[in-house]
């Protein structure tokens, strides 16, 4: 695992290294998530953070359920009462 100092500058702003940005696929005006895990700051990509929310949801999930099916289903019985 790859370490690195930066300081942290007016406004509070943190340089992420060049390195870095570029093993996670960032660009200027890119967002990022970032979380404290532990008393550590964690920063991630968004598409990263979307991509690790999808595979706990599909976890969640039991195979052969389409949750968006589900959806329509349920929209379409609830339109049919009203």
């Amino acid at each position: 695992m790859e370490s690195r100092a930066t300081k942290i500058v007016d406004g509070g702003k943190l340089v992420i290294p060049a390195s870095f940005r570029r093993e996670m696929g960032l660009q200027v005006g890119d967002t990022v998530v970032m979380e404290m895990v532990g008393g550590e700051l964690r920063v991630r990509s968004r598409d990263a953070a979307i991509a690790d929310a999808q595979k706990l949801v599909r976890g969640l999930v039991p195979d052969g359920i389409s949750l968006s099916d589900e959806l329509i289903a349920d929209r379409r019985a609830e339109a049919a009462k009203e």
